[in-house]
């Protein structure tokens, strides 16, 4: 008896092509789906899921007839001439695809592309890659997060390595090209990170509601004056505005103290991080000392600026016998790790602007996403990885502690009475 039926295998090659066949000749159903990709990108990976590899190949038969004509076998054409099929690849969102896709030609000219196939060749696979070594996994390990699929072609370390590159250089512009004319900073922390040989300087701001902000990088050390002059000025140079009063934590360093002078001016305060001045005197006290000074330290961190520092001298004065040293380091810088105790600043902020914690924690996501860089080449391959890193880690960040008291910091430098006035005067 004649069966009213045929029967189509899932299994091989030849079959597969027999299943692209039937879609491209009832494929009405997928026109919208060639218009959608051409037109619109469509994720190729989420098409996969749906109809797997034949509509794919369907798809670009059906793209393919919309440019040259249906296929008209053992007739004459004029214009576009169907010249057989070759292999191709289609990008999914973290493989790349073998799949057959038809030939156009010109009658007497070169090739002519497909619309859906040259769509298909686009997407997100830089930027993958980077978020993919982002999370700790090496060019040699990349197999073991990506998806495995029978067909799928290999990706080669080389190619993980090139296109983690240019998403990290899409990185470091985005990160050097930010601008700053609309956001209100009142805080800007800046401190330093060690790659390998290589050094990089950080600034992260705060703005009045609390938000924290990556504002830039250089290259070079904090004991550099030249390259931390350079990274103030690229944000002055990016709309941040030298003549606002603002508050700058930094880590001690004396070449940061000059170029915030020499760019911003001397009427900025300068809040020396006390956990790097009580880490400083401890490393040059004997083991059975350090206990007793930190928590000296700490204790008049905490008094008015007049009584903290009265304390601290008396201590550098007994310290002076055993550790002239450790002595020196307590008196130097003393008055600028009370700043925010002079200024006035409400004790619910002190523990985010007395320290560099709130710039040291991003750099602390930093050395997580890089800490399988075996090598670091150069000072390019390091502001790369560097700048992704941040922007990373910057997708994480909370408001500040005793966020809701910054207008108090916003007064006391003077910024929301110079507001209040020119509202007034606009008024007027």
């Amino acid at each position: 008896m004649q069966k009213s039926y045929h029967t189509i295998s899932t299994q091989g090659q030849t079959n597969s092509k027999r299943l692209a066949e039937f879609f491209s000749r009832h494929g009405q159903g997928l026109l919208p789906m060639v218009d959608l990709i051409e037109q619109s990108r469509l994720a190729v990976d989420e098409l996969i899921d749906m109809a797997g590899r034949a509509t794919i190949e369907a798809v670009l038969q059906l793209s393919a007839a919309q440019v040259a004509g249906p296929r008209t076998p053992g007739q004459r054409r004029t214009g576009l001439l169907w010249h057989g099929r070759q292999a191709g690849r289609v990008c999914l969102k973290e493989r790349k695809l073998g799949v057959t896709k038809p030939r156009l030609r010109e009658k007497g000219g070169g090739e002519v592309a497909i619309p859906a196939y040259e769509a298909m060749q686009e997407n997100g696979m830089s930027q993958r890659m980077l978020d993919v070594l982002m999370r700790g996994i090496s060019t040699r390990q990349y197999a073991e997060v990506l998806p495995e699929m029978a067909s799928t072609c290999g990706v080669s370390k080389s190619t993980v390595s090139r296109e983690a590159a240019e998403a990290g250089e899409a990185a470091l512009k985005e990160l050097m090209e930010r601008r700053f004319a609309g956001i209100d900073l009142l805080v800007i922390y800046l401190d330093g990170m060690q790659f390998g040989e290589h050094h990089v300087i950080s600034a992260v701001g705060v703005d009045g509601a609390g938000h924290k902000h990556v504002l830039g990088m250089q290259q070079g050390a904090t004991e550099n004056a030249a390259a931390v002059e350079d990274l103030l000025e690229q944000l002055v140079a990016r709309g941040l505005d030298p003549k606002a009063k603002r508050l700058f934590v930094i880590d001690g360093a004396k070449a940061l103290r000059a170029a915030i002078n020499k760019v911003f001016g001397t009427q900025h305060p300068v809040q020396r991080c006390r956990n790097h001045k009580i880490r400083n005197v401890c490393d040059r006290l004997p083991e059975e000392q350090k206990d007793q000074v930190k928590a000296a330290m700490r204790a008049s961190y905490k008094l008015e600026a007049k009584e903290g520092m009265a304390r601290l001298r008396k201590l550098a004065d007994w310290l002076e016998q055993e550790s002239p040293a450790a002595a020196s380091s307590l008196r130097e810088g003393l008055e600028e790790c009370f700043t925010i105790n002079r200024l006035g600043i409400p004790p619910s902020l002190h523990r985010c602007l007395a320290t560099t914690n709130l710039i040291e924690s991003p750099q602390s996501g930093v050395r997580m996403r890089t800490r399988r860089v075996c090598r670091w080449r150069d000072a390019a391959m390091v502001q790369r990885w560097a700048a992704a890193s941040f922007l990373a880690t910057e997708k994480n960040f909370r408001r500040i502690m005793g966020w809701k008291d910054l207008w108090q910091l916003e007064t006391i430098l003077g910024r929301k009475v110079a507001d209040d006035a020119a509202t007034m005067q606009e008024v007027a």
